[in-house]
């Protein structure tokens, strides 16, 4: 299967510059911390790799999930023989490789993805140990392409990191489409299935409405089926409910809604009812746990630059670390997950804008545990 137009442009820019697609600035990577981040890298392509249709191209000259990890893993091997061979050898000339031509011979989209991400991982590990083991005198060491162009080995390594991180970047649209699908097939269902409202949640939704005055405004990311705004309404707030998923967005409007499919990192997020005035309110419970780590910094960047100075800010996310799918209660597709620890996430509230008021931790429904986040919009 074929259709894939071959890159032929030169990426060695990024060495100089930020990335403006992955936002990866490459040459400020220290290189004592490029080890970690191949693995951390490899560990999302672990992942990705155990979602649905990972097979399937998106579009028929778009990679598949399967075909950029198995392009990724040969990334990691190639590098690190061309690392290898600058440590071994002087100002070497790097064999030639036809990324393309060898997604063809080796027919990427019809391996296993099983042995795909063992394969992968097990690359990225060697790469990793073997930059955490090059000397300092060594970093500077040169090799070459055959067409002329010099690479450090530090040029090189953080060359190599911007490929595998980008290429995360790439997949970024099929794990979220994948995402939405499932609730987009349950949102029956999960209205359905889940009409009371919890104690906790109660509490949340009092402690929020508690610090806006009667009639403020308040932008809900992931309304649902819609509970949650209905009880914030009812408290004197006036809610504009939107979703990322067109299923539960219909189902709002056939219950006589206004509702708007919205993602908070792309979409506009100015009020279509009061477009030159700011939200006083963010309500975001258990949505932006959807979000991929690399995207939540501007996400919560765009929601403090659409709120008012002393807007509140309710989120909710999942405890632990790294990422996952998920196929629990009403929703029988697998879903994507962010876990985050606290010390992480107020660190990006911060730097987003938001003084962080308060982080409980609590149980969940299932045994999990959750941090419910309350912040005030601050622009210092």
């Amino acid at each position: 299967m074929s259709l894939i137009e071959p890159d032929t442009k030169d990426w060695t820019w990024v060495l100089d510059r930020s990335c403006p697609e992955c936002g990866l600035e490459a040459g400020a990577v220290a290189v004592s911390d490029l080890g970690d981040r191949l693995r951390s890298n490899a560990a999302s392509w672990t992942v990705a790799l155990q979602g649905p249709d990972v097979a399937v191209r998106c579009a028929p000259e778009v990679w598949s999930v399967l075909e950029y990890a198995c392009h990724v893993r040969d990334v990691h091997r190639v590098m690190s023989g061309r690392a290898r061979l600058i440590l071994e050898r002087d100002d070497p000339e790097f064999p030639n490789w036809d990324q393309d031509a060898t997604a063809l011979e080796d027919d990427y989209g019809s391996q296993s993805p099983a042995v795909v991400a063992t394969q992968l991982a097990d690359a990225a590990r060697a790469a990793a140990d073997l930059y955490d083991r090059v000397p300092a005198s060594a970093w500077q060491r040169p090799g070459r392409r055959s067409n002329g162009s010099v690479f450090t080995l530090a040029g090189l390594a953080r060359y190599h990191l911007h490929d595998v991180v980008h290429h995360v970047h790439d997949i970024a649209g099929d794990v979220k489409r994948h995402t939405i699908a499932a609730y987009d097939a349950a949102a029956a269902a999960y209205r359905d299935g889940g009409l009371g409202m919890s104690d906790l949640r109660l509490q949340q939704l009092k402690a929020f409405a508690g610090r806006l005055p009667h009639g403020s405004r308040v932008l809900e990311i992931g309304s649902g089926p819609g509970r949650d705004a209905a009880w914030l309404e009812g408290a004197g707030l006036r809610v504009r409910r939107t979703d990322v998923s067109p299923g539960f967005v219909d189902l709002l409007r056939t219950d006589g809604h206004r509702a708007d499919v919205l993602d908070p990192l792309t979409d506009d997020l100015t009020d279509p009812e009061h477009p030159d005035r700011p939200y006083d309110g963010i309500w975001a419970s258990a949505s932006l746990l959807h979000v991929a780590r690399h995207d939540l910094g501007r996400v919560l960047e765009r929601l403090a630059e659409a709120t008012a100075d002393g807007g509140s800010l309710h989120a909710s996310f999942k405890v632990g670390d790294g990422e996952g799918w998920s196929t629990h209660g009403e929703v029988d597709r697998p879903r994507h997950f962010t876990f985050w620890r606290e010390s992480a996430l107020r660190a990006l509230l911060d730097q987003a804008g938001w003084r962080v008021d308060a982080i409980v931790e609590h149980e969940g429904l299932r045994d999990e545990r959750w941090l419910a986040v309350l912040a005030t919009r601050s622009r210092r």
